[in-house]
């Protein structure tokens, strides 16, 4: 699941080197946090949220039965939440 984030949001950031995904997967949930570098935050949120929207669609997919979340923080965790 992290590789397929990471597919999916490294190409769209200036700095990849800055991504970084934290991962929890249980049984039944897969939780992420995503953090990339200041200037990319409004690049990965996209226009009104569109293409984070967009991401989250793609790994709930990938989740199958499980419920993905993926939320986008900044370095001191507060997120933006679903």
């Amino acid at each position: 699941m992290e590789a397929l984030v990471r597919h999916l949001v490294e190409p769209i950031v200036a700095h990849k080197d800055a991504v970084s995904l934290q991962t929890v997967e249980g049984e039944s949930v897969v939780m992420m946090e995503l953090m990339v570098h200041p200037d990319d935050k409004a690049v990965v949120d996209g226009d009104k949220g569109r293409t984070l929207r967009a991401i989250r669609s793609v790994i709930s997919a990938a989740a199958g039965s499980r419920k993905a979340t993926l939320d986008l923080v900044d370095e001191f965790g507060a997120g933006d939440e679903e």
